[in-house]
């Protein structure tokens, strides 16, 4: 089976549209998404206020537009500040192991876009990941304790460092990089890419040369 990364932040809404033209680019293929975390605004750097001027003015020109266009539900979440997500991505890392990081990332996302519930909060989180097939137990011990936070640590610094990513979302199909939410034309020519180039299969260019 395929497979195709998506770097992304809890509190980015383009993270959220962006899996939806994604989903929709791969279609009925078997091709799985696998969620790695990218804090944008990692502690101690301030997270963003919805009642400064700033997220409600990116909101109206951009995202709500966008989101109507794709037919997702979405709103500015009231919480402020911005809760912070290193304690969802350590949850996140708990998901990949149960192969549930892509049902655990859709209800983080939708929690805070369209719920508005406060995703920084230990509870909030139990009780997501408990509702897509995680033992709220075990995910209460993990946080408590710090089980996955070296490994979501690891993972920034691989986000940074070896990936080279700057911003949210990011998502890799193969060896092509997009940088935020790509047309879906262009999503579906890269998949359509990646799986001739595991099937062994010369691509379009190479076949006519």
């Amino acid at each position: 089976m395929s497979a195709i990364t998506l770097y992304s932040d809890y509190v980015c809404p383009y993270c959220l549209l962006a899996e939806k033209v994604l989903s929709d680019a791969i279609g009925n293929r078997d091709i799985a998404i696998t969620w790695r975390p990218f804090e944008l605004r990692p502690a101690p750097e301030p997270t963003l206020r919805p009642e400064d001027p700033y997220l409600p003015s990116v909101w109206q020109r951009s995202v709500y537009p966008l989101a109507e266009r794709l037919g997702v539900p979405i709103r500015l979440p009231s919480i402020s500040p911005q809760p912070r997500t290193a304690k969802a991505f350590e949850l996140l890392a708990m998901a990949q192991d149960e192969g549930l990081d892509n049902d655990y990332s859709l209800r983080v996302l939708r929690a805070f876009f369209q719920e508005d519930r406060d995703i920084g909060q230990p509870e909030v989180l139990i009780e997501l990941a408990a509702e897509i097939g995680i033992d709220p137990d075990e995910a209460r011990h993990a946080l408590e304790n710090g089980t996955y936070a070296q490994r979501h640590h690891e993972a920034q610094r691989h986000a940074r460092e070896d990936m080279q990513i700057t911003s949210v979302p990011t998502i890799v199909v193969g060896k092509q990089v997009f940088r935020g939410t790509p047309p879906l034309d262009e999503l579906k020519r890269a998949i359509d890419q990646l799986e001739r180039e595991q099937n062994g299969e010369p691509s379009p260019a190479s076949a006519r040369g």
